[in-house]
């Protein structure tokens, strides 16, 4: 079983940068479609990024093409999210998840992006 642990998170002013990390057990983390969702302020989770299991396909939701770069290092385990240029409105809880529902993701790191 795949655990997940996010961390990288923090306080940034608008325009700044953050790396959010995503370090999973060695339980097959190669194997898996790696998704980054977040859960903004009073709404639900939403579909951030993925990235397939071999890091050769990536895809984004429209509002962060351009700013967000999801890519894995699967010698370590390990996922990340480059975030640059953000704004107010990606203040959210990040999680990283083996699949789009959530289900199965980890504790989450709250990146909060002050104006």
């Amino acid at each position: 079983l795949v655990q997940l642990v996010e961390s990288g998170g923090g306080v940034v002013e608008s325009g700044g940068s953050l790396r959010l990390s995503c370090a999973a057990n060695d339980f097959g983390f190669q194997y898996y479609i790696i998704y980054w969702l977040r859960q903004r302020p009073g709404l639900g989770i939403e579909w951030v990024a993925d990235i397939a299991a071999d890091g050769d396909t990536t895809d984004y939701r429209d509002s962060v093409k351009g700013r967000f770069t999801i890519s894995r290092d699967n010698a370590k385990n390990t996922a990340y999210l480059q975030m640059a240029d953000l704004r107010s409105d990606d203040s959210a809880v990040y999680y990283c998840a083996l699949d789009t529902s959530g289900q199965r993701r980890g504790p989450g790191t709250r990146v909060t992006v002050s104006s």
